[in-house]
């Protein structure tokens, strides 16, 4: 395995929602408190910023080009030619909540969640979009929604309720996206860790981004621990896996809520980090809509 190393000092203050876009051969990633949206470009070096208008918290590439967005707003569409973000369906998700996790599943399924911005003080929500542009809410109650990630078959969906410490899988209907039999995957209780943003490998293990926990997690499909890769900052945030082979896995970070003694251990906070664990992700399709 490749050791874990800072390609982007971006210095966010949430980072959040890492995607490979395979077209353009980059990695986006969001600074939700910060409303950036980043891109970096492994293959040559190259990255930018665009400063969003709106909070902008996960994405994923669509079949016509660009990005679909979720956002406090609802789903917005992102060119990343002109940097113009275009809301395209207004989802009221309360007054105080703004988007969070998202992912895009076998099916082709855009999967995104909603929480308090208090922390998770009331309970979030988990929304489907398909790729005809039918957005339902389809779980409530979560307080801090992440992980949002498809099984390799499509047959297993696994969401984190990070105030909970918990992570649990759901089994999906493949052909309609419904989901039943939800129940505890893995959970991080009794250490100082939540379960954040994950991103699942070909073999079916999930990979899981530990807030507080200066950790990645490998879990093995029956929840088992198979593999903890040590991270150089206290609240790695979600990962992705990308690069042309799929072979890298792309890792966002937090500096919110760190004091200038803790930051003083950890200058990279924020950033955006890679590593080749050795096995390579799910080759996920485009957005439709």
């Amino acid at each position: 395995m490749e050791s874990l190393s800072c390609i982007v000092d971006s210095r966010d203050v949430l980072g959040e929602g890492p995607v490979w876009e395979p077209v353009s051969g980059r990695v986006f990633w969001f600074d939700i408190k910060g409303r950036k949206l980043h891109w970096h470009a492994p293959e040559d070096g190259g990255g930018g910023t665009w400063d969003l208008p709106l909070r902008c918290s996960a994405a994923a590439p669509r079949a016509r080009g660009g990005l679909i967005v979720a956002c406090e707003a609802g789903l917005a569409a992102f060119d990343p030619e002109t940097g113009d973000l275009e809301l395209v369906e207004a989802v009221d998700l309360g007054e105080g909540f703004r988007s969070n996790d998202g992912k895009i599943d076998v099916g082709g399924r855009f999967w995104w969640s909603s929480m308090d911005d208090d922390g998770g003080r009331r309970p979030g929500a988990l929304f489907r979009t398909t790729g005809d542009g039918v957005t339902e809410k389809v779980l409530e109650g979560i307080h801090i929604p992440n992980t949002v990630s498809c099984s390799p078959g499509g047959d297993r969906l696994y969401v984190a309720d990070s105030k909970l410490q918990t992570l649990f899988v759901h089994d999906v209907d493949p052909r309609t996206g419904a989901l039943s039999n939800g129940r505890v995957f893995a959970d991080t209780k009794g250490t100082d860790g939540a379960p954040d943003g994950s991103a699942v490998d070909v073999e079916g293990y999930l990979w899981n981004a530990q807030w507080g926990a200066w950790r990645i997690v490998r879990y093995a499909p029956d929840g088992t621990i198979d593999r903890i890769v040590e991270v150089p900052v206290a609240q790695p945030s979600s990962c992705a896996f990308g690069g042309p082979d799929m072979a890298t896995l792309f890792v966002t970070s937090a500096r919110e809520g760190l004091s200038a003694e803790a930051l003083a251990r950890q200058p990279q906070a924020g950033g955006l980090f890679a590593f080749r664990p050795g096995v390579t992700g799910l080759s996920l399709p485009s957005f439709a809509g």
